[in-house]
């Protein structure tokens, strides 16, 4: 039988439990050094001898100043740290409350490791932290580890080059895997300090060890306190010198071993510290960027191709980390910013469509193969789809007819996660601590909401387009921007009855966190508009007859009004009115007039329409210029506004209703007092269209507003600018 106790062992125990004093117990622990390294000695058998010395004992052994006389001052501790190594490996032994209790013990000794009194018997050192190191490999280690403050201590001992720092250094890399950015506790002048040096040895040393400061970097940054990193670095030595470091490593001549790490780390930076990061280099700054991409794009395709999805799955971390490099690089490559010569161009262009013509291939296959997929397979799905949501958001005229192959799955798998994705969401708003995201990782993506770039040029693509409806995602989209307006149109929680009358100190700001999730949602939802714009007028007939569109109008006819007037909510703004417009025309059959969110909206859509420009705040008080609450971001308004004026003035010969709020509101004789200050021959020409169309189709559609015209003094205005239509109107009526 395994727990049979062999005669040496009972023999041992006897010794152990009949000592009579610590003298006694201490002869019998040379018994115990031999006995547990027999082969016949199980974890059973080495948990009954433990038990037998009891950790009291060893504990006054490792904590005795009083050793007899000609006796190395440590030779107690030396020997109550040699049992305690002996036994460390064993999960029973190691996580007992006896020593989890006592952990301090333990790091006491290495942080003294630099100390006189180690000098002479450095064993005492390796065989802590080989104590340790087993402590940190279970649960209730860890646990009992991050309670003591061991990362914090572990960085101080690397962070000062104190003796086995490597032994520091895998305690840490254990915990902070384990416990994420709460190890540090906040500390990040710790975490910096670390790191600094870390990244340092990473850039300086060119051993093999390298390579392995490679991974204990990708740990401690993947891991860290990203939000105290990104408000905290920019004075820090540790960017640079892993940039450094990287560049040596990737253009050299290398092997998979050292490129893999090397990928990662490099990935993980840009999703840390952005895009920026990798054009530190003065000299050539685009250089290691387009490495980056180039290379990344050539390992996914030999990731991807000829290999079944198991396969696949042995390197997931490694093909993850390249699609998100190169998620990061087209997004910032779209901005313009890069002044890339035309061959780097061409070179990076022929890299992408390389590896996104593998992703395409890949997740058809996937389609096919597999229709269902376990957590992890679906995190590298996840992890394609969002690379290629990237691709598709810029190039719009390569394999369209691989995309449009894919298309429903891609909607199928993004639909998944959004639904995923909001439930997680609600769950933590309602009761932060109940939901589980361990149980489904991927619901902290949503994949929907990385593809609507992709689906607003997709909608104007009639194969696309045709696919989505098939697919009945505009019901999908709908409840995306019903989620999205519930944190865009965030709502503080009701004051207790008790607190109400109580004396108000000012506004607290709101966190900084939601404020990004309102910021996301806000593009988000102007995504959506334009999604639904195309739809609206490129699908008119069904529009008119589809019911989401029918819900659709009445939520933009509820909510636009509701919309904070706030500069940051302007484009929002801008969106949801033309798109009422839009959707106004086409549903013009069901519209009442006295339905009063109508109303209410149309008063918002012409205050959006009215201030849009200004001649008060020009220079010489006498030019149409675009008012400053709307210049920073004209060149998105601009279009929203022209296109506004156009549907406005094509409604109104269908809901000739309408023209009575342009007259209520005080917006047609304001734009007639606006421009009769302009000076003539200074009205920008589409500019005097827009107002000049819209002046007609109102003459048309309301005979009253001929004599408000005139007795504002339109004709003289028409002169002026040459208002030739308008003028013709108002002098045969």
């Amino acid at each position: 039988m395994a727990n049979a106790i062999p005669d040496s062992v009972k023999k041992c125990l006897a010794v152990l439990k009949g000592a009579k004093s610590d003298t006694e117990k201490f002869a019998g622990l040379f018994m115990v050094t031999k006995l547990v390294k027999a082969k016949e000695c199980n974890g059973h058998h080495k948990k009954l001898l433990f038990e037998a010395i009891g950790f009291p004992f060893l504990k006054r052994l490792l904590l005795s100043p009083d050793v007899p006389a000609d006796c190395p001052p440590q030779i107690y501790k030396s020997v109550a740290m040699s049992i305690l190594s002996t036994f460390c490996h064993e999960e029973e032994i190691v996580t007992h409350p006896q020593i989890l209790d006592n952990i301090s013990v333990f790091l006491d000794i290495v942080q003294h490791a630099d100390t006189e009194d180690y000098e002479d018997d450095l064993i005492i050192i390796n065989e802590a932290y080989e104590c340790l190191q087993s402590i940190a490999d279970f649960n209730a280690g860890q646990k009992a580890l991050f309670e003591s403050g061991a990362v914090l201590k572990m960085a101080a001992i690397y962070s000062q080059q104190s003796f086995q720092t490597d032994e520091a250094l895998n305690v840490l890399v254990s915990l902070v895997g384990r416990f994420g950015a709460a190890a540090w506790a906040d500390d990040i002048k710790a975490y910096n300090a670390l790191v600094n040096v870390l990244s340092l040895d990473f850039e300086t040393d060119h051993s093999e060890r390298k390579f392995k400061l490679c991974e204990v970097l990708h740990a401690l940054i993947f891991y860290g306190p990203k939000e105290l990193i990104v408000d905290n670095v920019a004075n820090e030595s540790w960017p640079n010198s892993i940039l450094k470091g990287l560049s040596d490593i990737l253009m050299s001549k290398i092997g998979k071993k050292q490129r893999d790490p090397a990928l990662k780390l490099a990935s993980q930076m840009l999703s840390t510290l952005g895009p920026e990061w990798a054009l530190q280099d003065s000299e050539k700054p685009r250089q290691f960027f387009l490495l980056l991409a180039n290379l990344s794009a050539v390992e996914i395709r030999m990731q991807l191709e000829d290999r079944d999805l198991n396969h696949k799955m042995e390197n997931a971390d490694l093909i993850v980390a390249c699609f998100t490099t190169l998620e990061i690089c087209i997004s910032f490559i779209a901005l313009d910013t890069l002044d890339l010569e035309q061959k780097e161009k061409q070179q990076i262009y022929t890299a992408l469509k390389g590896a996104f013509s593998a992703v395409i291939t890949n997740l058809i296959e996937i389609s096919k193969k597999h229709p269902t997929l376990d957590a992890p397979k679906k995190l590298l799905v996840y992890s394609m789809i969002r690379a290629l949501a990237a691709w598709l958001a810029q190039e719009t005229t390569a394999m369209r007819e691989a995309v449009y192959s894919l298309l429903p799955y891609m909607l199928k798998i993004a639909n998944e996660s959004f639904y995923n994705f909001r439930t997680r969401y609600v769950s933590e708003k309602n009761k932060p601590s109940t939901f589980d995201v361990d149980s489904d990782p991927s619901s902290e993506i949503d994949l929907l909401r990385l593809l609507l770039p992709a689906l607003c040029h997709l909608t104007v693509e009639d194969k696309a387009r045709q696919i989505l409806l098939k697919e009945h995602e505009e019901e999908v989209l709908f409840e995306c921007l019903n989620f999205h307006w519930s944190i865009v149109h965030y709502k503080k929680p009701m004051v207790p009855k008790s607190e109400r009358n109580k004396i108000k100190g000012p506004e607290p700001e709101l966190p900084a966190k939601l404020l990004d999730q309102m910021k996301d949602s806000r593009t988000a939802m102007i995504s959506l508009c334009n999604i639904f714009m195309n739809l609206t007028v490129l699908e008119a007939k069904m529009v008119e007859e589809n019911l989401v569109f029918g819900s659709l109008t009445k939520f933009i006819f509820n909510n636009l009004p509701e919309l904070k007037n706030i500069p940051d909510n302007l484009v929002l703004h801008g969106n949801m009115a033309v798109l009422g417009l839009l959707l106004l025309k086409q549903q013009s059959k069901r519209v009442k007039k006295d339905d009063f969110t109508i109303c209410r909206y149309i008063q918002s859509t012409i205050r959006f329409l009215w201030d849009a420009y200004s001649v008060e705040e020009s220079n010489d008080a006498s030019s149409l210029v675009v008012s400053m609450a709307y210049k920073r971001n004209w060149m998105e308004l601009m279009e929203l506004w022209f296109l506004g004026m156009q549907t406005l003035s094509s409604i109104l010969p269908v809901l000739p209703w309408i023209s009575e709020f342009a007259v209520e509101s005080g917006w047609v004789q304001g734009v007639l007092e606006m421009l009769k200050q302009v000076k003539v021959g200074s009205l920008p020409a589409n500019t005097k269209c827009a107002y000049e169309d819209f002046m007609c189709h109102l003459v048309e559609a309301n005979k009253d507003v001929i004599k408000l015209l005139k007795d504002n003094n339109a004709m003289n205005m028409c002169r002026n600018h040459r208002f030739t239509e308008l003028g013709k109107r108002l002098c045969s009526k």
